[in-house]
């Protein structure tokens, strides 16, 4: 049996928009100036309080948090307008009915959603079925921390050395390699493929049929 964790933005769906609008809602909200779209990208993936810090250049603190609960109002009023209709990168609903067909292959979530936002995304893409574990920020530390991928895997009984995280940032990336996985780093997404192998990637993907090829079906794993 072999378990594989995918992060959400950025890898399974593309939600930059909606991100970026509603963090620049929220530092305004603060009196900050309004941030750039790489400043957003580059935090995508983390815990919203530390991912506000390290925008704002300091650690986590009382305004952090207040400005995490408001980005939290200002996504929520702005995700439901069409323009910011989160839309699966292409493969992606292929790839999950394919791994799904497997008895031998689990699928599961890690990602720096909230647990309302994973919910989100399996209803509007009708995953609820193939998804079996999933941790986010509501469960376990930020990334790179590698318990959210050590939480799956104690979940449903497969070690850390058969499971797969398939990410799109270095913090995917860190936290697989941390928690004993095999790390898949993938190109459309919000970091650069430079930064996936120097922060340790086994392999990088340019489509998302090529898991396929990483996944050795018959039982091994497969590095690149």
């Amino acid at each position: 049996m072999k378990l594989i964790l995918f992060d959400a933005d950025g890898t399974l769906v593309d939600s930059q928009a909606v991100i970026h609008d509603s963090m620049v809602q929220t530092f305004v909200d603060f009196g900050y100036d309004v941030p750039k779209i790489e400043a957003t990208r580059s935090i995508v993936g983390l815990s919203l309080n530390i991912a506000i810090a390290t925008m704002l250049g300091r650690e986590t603190d009382a305004q952090t948090a207040e400005m995490t609960e408001k980005y939290k109002r200002n996504f929520n009023d702005i995700m439901h307008q069409p323009k910011y209709a989160s839309t699966l990168f292409p493969g992606i609903k292929e790839l999950i009915e394919t791994l799904a067909e497997h008895d031998n292959i689990l699928i599961g979530m890690v990602t720096g959603k909230s647990r309302k936002g994973i919910n989100h995304l399996l209803d509007d893409h009708e995953f609820h079925p193939h998804f079996i574990t999933s941790r986010c920020a509501d469960d376990c530390p930020s990334k790179p921390h590698p318990a959210m991928v050590l939480e799956c895997c104690d979940e449903v009984g497969v070690a850390p050395e058969r499971t797969y995280v398939v990410g799109d940032t270095s913090f995917d990336i860190e936290m697989a390699k941390s928690a004993g996985a095999t790390a898949i780093g993938v190109s459309w997404g919000y970091h650069d493929v430079d930064i996936l192998h120097r922060a340790g990637a086994d392999k990088v993907i340019e489509e998302a049929h090529e898991v396929h090829g990483i996944l050795d079906l018959n039982g091994n794993n497969v590095h690149a």
